[in-house]
């Protein structure tokens, strides 16, 4: 080769690695984004929502990727873990994705008592990690993650929501001033159940309300019966129940047996949020029941919503009939669309423009892109809009604009009951003369 051939081969080679630099880092990652899945396909907590909600984050990748992919061009590669509704098992399941498989984000994670510890080893890993779906306080509070962000509501919402929604109630329904009425607390002893029985027990005491019981108990004991005893003998008029699966439908079954009898049921997601389950265990017998989650996609009317939007959940519905294609459209669980729509936030809002406007889809680009996430009051499928709270707050992490909804079953559906602006019209709130839990 000549010195002249040297020369130019030596320019031609700078101006490739000029050009390879100036496409950014978005570019040399690569045109596919590796997304983490970790839900539980198997265990307790699998029928108590985790399925749904993995059933709900993987129709909106299919969806995202039928249309060519984020930005139209960068297709998801979706990696599955089964957490297995073991704790060890999602820590277990958590490195693998993200030292082995090498995902580029980690989303997911059903359980509280699975979050607590995984949200501080993802982040000391310096990982993106996006929750749709486990909302105890603790996951977050006074942690200062820099790397977790949950579009979902928290447990301190969950616990006020319904305490208020039976408050606002009192005079018309139960006849007397709310602080006249006799509650009990019972709960699972991780940190949902914690998390929620606490928030209800302080707005219980903001109201005035007789808190004659709070108590919890393993999810995984096998027999409820001395708490039901106790139940029985403190004659509650409202009870607030925050627990999983199977445990749930273990103190229902215990409950009818040995005759607990309270004016209103009040649960608070995961297991009471999956009608379909519940009927095939008690039929009727859930009439009136309550459950507390966020809002159900297919339940808010599109008038409520910015244009277009409700558009997102017809085709979620549309896609899960491919999983449940008998179920009643008002029976469909929350959870699908916690799945659904918090993975359309990830991938139609945060991850556009971590690429767009910080250069990739690292960690630092997500986090930097989450943190400007700026989305308003019905601009999502489930009503709420999307805001993160920042360094320096408690809950930095935490959307602060997430609600959560109170549920009633009424005439063998789910209806939104609270707060007003997605409610039915004066809902029942009493369990019917029918049920057999019903106080006579």
């Amino acid at each position: 080769m000549t010195k002249g051939s040297r020369l130019a081969l030596t320019i031609l080679l700078i101006a490739i690695a000029a050009l390879s630099f100036a496409a950014g880092p978005a570019a040399a990652q690569g045109q596919t984004i590796k997304i983490g899945l970790l839900y539980d396909h198997t265990g307790p907590f699998s029928a108590a929502g985790s399925l749904n909600c993995w059933r709900g984050a993987k129709m909106m990748i299919d969806l995202i990727n039928e249309k060519g992919g984020v930005l139209g061009k960068y297709k998801i590669v979706q990696v599955d873990g089964d957490s297995q509704s073991k704790t060890e098992a999602a820590i277990n399941e958590t490195e693998r994705l993200l030292n082995v498989e090498k995902v580029d984000i980690l989303a997911g994670v059903y359980s509280s008592a699975h979050a607590v510890p995984l949200a501080e080893k993802v982040d000391k890993q310096k990982k993106f990690l996006w929750i749709t779906t486990a909302i105890s306080d603790a996951v977050l509070k006074d942690r200062n993650l820099e790397y977790t962000f949950r579009p979902q509501t928290n447990s301190g919402l969950f616990g006020v929501a319904s305490v208020q929604y039976i408050a606002g109630n009192a005079q018309e329904k139960f006849k007397k001033a709310a602080k006249d009425l006799r509650i009990a607390i019972i709960y699972e002893d991780g940190p949902y159940g914690v998390g929620v029985a606490s928030a209800n027990e302080a707005e219980a005491k903001r109201q005035g309300m007789q808190i004659i019981l709070k108590e919890g108990y393993s999810v995984s004991a096998p027999d409820l019966s001395s708490l039901v005893t106790k139940l029985r003998a403190a004659r509650p008029d409202v009870l607030f129940h925050t627990g999983y699966n199977p445990d749930i439908n273990l103190l229902l079954r215990q409950s009818k047996e040995q005759g607990l009898r309270v004016k209103a049921y009040v649960g608070h997601g995961a297991g009471h949020s999956q009608l379909d389950k519940l009927k095939e265990a008690f039929g009727n017998d859930v009439e009136g029941f309550h459950s507390v989650d966020p809002p159900a996609s297919q339940l808010i009317d599109a008038k409520q919503l910015a244009p277009g939007v409700s558009d997102l959940t017809q085709e979620m519905v549309k896609r899960y009939k491919t999983f449940e294609p008998n179920i009643p459209v008002a029976a469909i669980a929350p959870h699908v669309s916690m799945g659904f729509n918090n993975m359309w936030i990830l991938l139609n809002d945060v991850v556009p423009r971590a690429i767009q406007k910080h250069g990739g889809f690292g960690p630092d680009a997500l986090a930097k892109a989450a943190r400007e996430t700026d989305i308003p009051e019905g601009g999502t499928m489930q009503g709420y809009g999307v805001k993160f709270f920042g360094e320096g707050n408690p809950m930095r992490g935490q959307n602060e604009r997430a609600i959560a909804a109170v549920y009633q079953i009424v005439e063998g559906r789910f209806q939104h009951v609270w707060p007003k602006v997605i409610a039915m019209n004066n809902p029942p709130v009493l369990l019917p003369a029918s049920s057999p839990f019903a106080a006579r």
